[in-house]
């Protein structure tokens, strides 16, 4: 196969993965843009409280890939989380920015809504699973310390409001024993768990339509430091610890999205800067729809 023919097949491979994520964020933005109605709040409370956990339960009881490797996606993840806060601490003192507002958009990136869809149309099932570890790391801490930053408060008690945990533990418990879930329950988590990407995608889009750029120079900049960072830590993560193959690949993927919709939502509920908060989500989401072909055709 010539040079050619070579780049024609990687660039139709790109658009075969980029173009459901598009589309389906697009339908989203253009059904809000059209004014129809769509309950943001009760399609995200459907998606976190049954779609999510379903999926994860489904994917993480029915693993490929291995228990070990799995437990090395979270660990990385935490790492990666941690790694962004101290240097997005750092960015944000020579800013003269507030951590409290700024801080939660720095660490955590949009491992849902598009890392999951990404992680299954680059890589498959075994993406998919993979990028679980990373996704559940993710909503975890940041209902937990990114709500803690927005509110100025930490509260263990609400961990125990969070279905994903459960739905994890009751999968861990199934993994430790080497049982598979009865068939009933395997087919309903499915079902069930198909509903949250589509979900998220188009939720994604109808929340994008709704928010508005403010103090576009900051946010910009803000923006620009997530995508840099996110790649930088994910890059020297995986490269420090060897990591190899589709586990690299989903690593460097979840860990650079784009700044999550909830930081937007921590800041509208708390008080902090919400409007800005908004123009970072979204400049960082459109900055990642010109960076994103760049990052495939690296992973790949």
């Amino acid at each position: 196969m010539s040079a050619g023919e070579n780049a024609a097949a990687m660039l139709a491979e790109l658009f075969t993965i980029v173009a459901p994520v598009f589309i389906c964020a697009g339908l989203g933005f253009g059904w809000s843009r059209l004014g129809r109605v769509y309950d943001t709040e009760q399609t995200t409370a459907l998606v976190t409280t049954i779609g999510a956990p379903c999926l994860a339960f489904h994917t993480l009881a029915n693993l490929s890939v291995g228990v070990a490797q799995l437990g090395s996606m979270a660990a990385i993840a935490a790492t990666a989380i941690v790694s962004c806060a101290l240097a997005g601490a750092v960015v944000l003192r020579l800013a003269r920015l507030p951590a409290r507002t700024f801080l939660p958009s720095l660490m955590f990136g949009n491992t849902g809504n598009m890392g999951l869809p990404l992680a299954y149309l680059a890589f498959g099932d075994a993406g998919l699973q993979l990028a679980i570890g990373v996704f559940v790391v993710h909503s975890i801490t940041m209902f937990t310390v990114g709500a803690a930053l927005a509110s100025g408060r930490l509260s263990l008690a609400g961990l125990a409001r969070i279905p994903l945990l459960y739905a994890v533990a009751a999968a861990l418990a199934f993994m430790v024993s080497g049982l598979r879930p009865p068939t009933w329950l395997n087919a309903t988590t499915e079902l069930l768990g198909g509903i949250t990407i589509p979900l998220m995608l188009f939720t994604l889009g109808t929340s994008l339509a709704r928010l508005r750029v403010a103090h576009l120079k900051l946010s910009a900049a803000l923006a620009a430091v997530r995508l840099i960072l996110g790649f930088a830590v994910a890059l020297g993560l995986v490269t420090v610890l060897s990591v190899e193959g589709p586990a690299r690949g989903v690593l460097i993927l979840q860990l650079s999205m784009p700044v999550a919709v909830f930081n937007y939502l921590f800041a509208q509920r708390y008080g902090q800067r919400p409007a800005e908060v908004a123009a970072v989500v979204v400049l960082s989401t459109a900055l990642s729809f010109v960076t994103l072909p760049v990052l495939l055709w690296y992973v790949l």
